[in-house]
């Protein structure tokens, strides 16, 4: 006998709780960025990340920053690196969309222990 009972389940909507802000440093700097982002944009980045199109995916790296941080920030932080005085090695920008996209996720990447 074939059971037609309709599943369901609500999957809710905005949170009452705000997000607390986020910033990080770099070169005595502190830039700032937007508490939560669309789950959409999270997964595209690492959709594009994961791609063989490595120019699709520095594209989506620099857009994502200039989509989380504020504007001010935003400034500031593009004006940082593309500064011939302060090099921002690859590695760093790396470290820092990975920080944040835990931040995003509330999934802190597990540490090695040392």
């Amino acid at each position: 006998m074939a059971n037609n009972k309709k599943r369901f389940k609500d999957f809710g909507g905005a949170s009452d709780t705000p997000a607390a802000p986020l910033s990080f440093a770099l070169y005595g700097e502190t830039f700032d960025a937007v508490p939560k982002v669309q789950g959409k944009m999270l997964i595209e980045l690492v959709k594009k990340a994961d791609s063989e199109d490595s120019g699709a995916a520095a594209e989506m790296i620099l857009s994502f920053f200039e989509d989380v941080l504020l504007p001010e920030s935003y400034t500031r932080f593009d004006a940082l690196i593309t500064s011939p005085d302060k090099v921002v090695e690859v590695d760093t920008l790396a470290e820092i969309v990975g920080w944040l996209m835990e931040e995003y996720t509330n999934r802190p990447e597990e540490r090695p222990e040392s």
